[in-house]
């Protein structure tokens, strides 16, 4: 059984749920450490004060914000919990909202909730009453002295809850396209309507794997068994896009072919013409002299 990293409730209305929170995702990164390059040993961190010029105990070590140049305010886990006492240990549900309504810019993390110790009648009756409505419920939550906006749903038989990102958080998106180079024609749009079909699917995240992190510790399982690894000649750059329809069809007949697309075709005559200045280009060149 994990082991849950917060305990609280979920109240909508007079009801309340007793829940644990429990992590939804474990991160599969691969890590390194710092190490000196001349004899192998661990670079630590040390937490140094500035001032006294010397390394600080952790248990010393409070939070700031800083107010001016070299100016700070201190508080205290205490004093960041008494901002929203009832929030920090209860999500209270404040609306029910259509889950196709939230964009998924705006999902942060996700965690698991589970129902606390005699709080499974409640808490099937809050999962199921959103199923039947295809509802998810919006609160706020605090982790870790953060509190964040979070959103409620079924997942399953479990609630999940995911925070989400507050709207002033989400950078603007105006002026990043520019001034549009021209609208597709109806026939680049058909054929890019079938090369989507010809690739649509059902989403099964089984089938993606993290191929670099699968390499690298190929990489890593080859050099700690005494293999020395030469990195791989780059590869050649692709193909400059030069006609979108051309691009289009060779897409779709690969597709249809269970092969990648081809890079695309140059425009006629280019090749040849790369050719012959190549060769007037070796004409050209003086001669070495014999001696």
């Amino acid at each position: 059984m994990p082991r849950a990293i917060w305990s609280g409730s979920v109240s909508f209305g007079l009801v309340n749920v007793p829940v644990k929170l429990f992590s939804a995702v474990s991160q599969k990164e691969v890590r390194f450490n710092m190490l000196h390059d001349a004899d192998g040993g661990r670079i630590r961190l040390h937490r140094f004060c500035e001032v006294e010029e010397k390394e600080v105990p952790f248990e010393h070590i409070v939070k700031g914000y800083e107010v001016g140049p070299g100016r700070y305010v201190t508080l205290t886990d205490e004093e960041l919990d008494a901002a929203d006492p009832k929030a920090a240990r209860s999500i209270e549900i404040q609306e029910f909202v259509a889950l196709d309504e939230i964009d998924p810019i705006y999902y942060d993390r996700t965690y698991y909730l589970a129902p606390d110790r005699g709080a499974g009648k409640a808490y099937a009756l809050l999962l199921e009453t959103m199923r039947r409505t295809k509802k998810v419920a919006l609160g706020r939550v605090v982790l870790r002295t953060k509190q964040s906006l979070c959103c409620l749903r079924p997942l399953g038989e479990v609630l999940a809850l995911a925070t989400l990102n507050y709207a002033d958080e989400i950078n603007e998106r105006e002026g990043l396209v520019g001034e549009s180079a021209g609208e597709p024609s109806e026939r680049e749009l058909e054929m890019a309507e079938r090369l989507v079909e010809s690739l649509a699917a059902r989403f099964e995240p089984e089938k993606f794997k993290d191929e670099h992190r699968e390499k690298v510790l190929a990489i890593v399982e080859r050099k700690a068994a005494g293999e020395e690894v030469v990195a791989p000649a780059e590869p050649a750059r692709e193909a400059k896009v030069v006609n979108l329809a051309d691009a289009l069809a060779a897409s779709l007949a690969a597709a249809k072919g269970g092969r990648p697309p081809a890079p695309a075709a140059e425009p006629h005559g280019t090749a040849e013409r790369r050719h012959r200045a190549a060769a007037a280009a070796r004409t050209a060149r003086p001669k070495k002299k014999k001696a």
